[in-house]
C-alpha cells in the first residue's frame, strides 16, 4: 500500500471525528437552549396564572361599585329617619315630665 494513501485515509478519519465532535457540541447547545426555553415558558405561564387570578379577584371585589351612589343616598335617608325617631322620642320624653 502507498503511504500517501494511508495519510489520506487518516485525514479522512480525523475530519469525521471533528465533524462528529462539532455535531455533539451543537446537540448539547440545542438541548441547553431548549431547556432554558422550557424554563422561561413555565415561568411566564405561572406569572400569567397569577395575573389572571388577581384580575379575577379584582373583578369580583369591584363588581358592586355601581351601588355606592345608591348606598350613599340610602344612608342619608336612614340618617334622616333616625333623626325623626330621635325627635319623636325626645318629644315623648318631654311630655312625660
Amino acid at each position: 500500500m502507498d503511504m500517501s494513501l494511508l495519510a489520506l485515509q487518516s485525514e479522512h478519519v480525523t475530519f469525521w471525528w471533528i465533524t462528529l465532535g462539532m455535531g455533539l457540541v451543537v446537540i448539547i447547545a440545542v438541548i441547553v437552549l431548549l431547556s432554558l426555553l422550557i424554563s422561561f415558558v413555565d415561568d411566564i405561564d405561572e406569572n400569567v396564572k397569577d395575573v389572571w387570578d388577581t384580575a379575577t379577584r379584582l373583578a369580583q371585589n369591584t363588581s358592586t361599585t355601581w351601588m355606592l351612589n345608591q348606598c350613599a343616598v340610602r344612608t342619608e335617608e336612614l340618617g334622616s329617619e333616625v333623626g325623626r325617631h330621635a325627635e319623636l322620642l325626645a318629644a315623648m320624653g318631654g311630655n312625660r315630665r
